[in-house]
């Protein structure tokens, strides 16, 4: 009975330490000698290298700086920072993953699931493309901006789901890599001298990036896709801006999947103009309208013709071919079917102009 007693006790004992993830043998860490990593960001290295980087100390009142090691593996640079740095970094609070923008062309899916596979990175990381050397970008910013890390986090958070700009993190970026129904998007910065900018979208085709959206090919993204508002649209080559844009996008696509039709009802009010159009009248004002219309049908189609020819697909269109009783389309039937497909675009646009109009 004695023995009994013993036995249950050991097997409560071993499954507390397996539900709560625990190791029976605990790691020895005082705060004083540990130090949370926020970012990673990877470049191409030396050969075949890969060249990390991170900002040290995260948290801590000393001057920061950062510290950069080359290796093959993902797994060697975290040791590389420990051997470099007197307090062990931790990544659970990794909040960043920035990558170059030739490794993306490359493919990232080494990276990816190496990080994966890591059960105390979190998967809601934000992951980025970078143009140009980060590491030349952090280093000049280091005496002019305090806490810069903490803030590059603050911008993808403050961002995340508002539509103005694409933020993906880790676990959605691996959800549209398995789909066969998206191609994932990962936003695109630009790093020189002392700015880091926004540049757009890219777009990759299974896991390497195959193109970047330009300035008006984002705007329409963002608007028929993510979030179907922005707060200005600025079509240049026509020289004015709209403010408060909203759109109501509705697809449609025949049972043969041979053609696509995208509606696209957009209101907005006029918020500059840098040119003088007669849009003091209602007619002026109408074939002004006509004339964006026409515009954006066109910048439009051009934009869904370039992803055709990519064969990728980040607006999720092949969900409208999903239909009761009817076998969805596998993943190449749906690539080659949307290769060939005819496209008709059609805008129409409400504007609420500047001042009072004269009928």
């Amino acid at each position: 009975m004695k023995y009994k007693h013993i036995k249950i006790h050991f097997v409560i004992f071993v499954n507390i330490i397996f539900l709560s993830s625990c190791s029976p043998i605990p790691e020895k860490n005082l705060i004083e000698e540990i130090a949370p990593v926020t970012f990673w960001s990877i470049q191409k290295g030396e050969e075949e290298n890969y060249r990390m980087s991170t900002l040290i100390p995260p948290l801590v009142k000393e001057k920061k700086r950062l510290l950069t090691v080359q290796v093959d593996l993902l797994k060697e640079g975290m040791k590389g920072f420990n051997l470099k740095y007197y307090r062990e970094l931790k990544v659970g609070q990794l909040r960043m993953l920035l990558i170059s923008d030739e490794i993306a062309k490359e493919g990232i899916r080494p990276l990816i699931d190496t990080i994966l596979s890591d059960p105390d990175i979190s998967k809601r990381l934000y992951v980025a493309i970078v143009k140009g050397d980060f590491d030349e970008y952090i280093n000049s910013q280091l005496g002019a901006q305090e806490d810069l890390d903490y803030y590059l986090y603050r911008m993808f958070k403050h961002y995340e789901g508002q539509g103005k700009l694409t933020v993906v993190n880790l676990h959605q970026f691996m959800k549209m890599l398995h789909s066969p129904a998206n191609s994932p998007v990962v936003p695109v910065f630009e790093a020189s001298g002392g700015s880091f900018q926004y540049q757009g979208t890219g777009i990759f085709k299974n896991d390497k990036l195959i193109e970047t959206t330009n300035n008006m090919e984002e705007q329409i993204y963002q608007l028929i896709d993510n979030d179907h508002f922005l707060k200005y649209f600025a079509i240049r080559d026509l020289s004015f801006v709209l403010g408060h844009v909203t759109a109501d996008v509705n697809w449609y696509m025949d049972k043969t999947y041979s053609e696509l039709k995208l509606t696209v009802q957009l209101n907005g009010r006029l918020d500059e103009i840098a040119r003088e159009p007669n849009v003091l009248t209602q007619d002026g004002l109408s074939k002004f309208e006509t004339e964006i219309e026409l515009y954006l049908e066109e910048q439009t189609t051009q934009f869904l013709k370039k992803l055709q020819e990519n064969k990728v697909d980040p607006l999720q269109l092949r969900t409208y071919t999903l239909r009761p009783l009817s076998k969805p389309l596998n993943k190449e039937e749906w690539s080659n079917k949307w290769e060939q497909m005819e496209v008709t675009v059609d805008y129409d646009l409400n504007i609420q102009p500047l001042t009072d109009i004269k009928n």
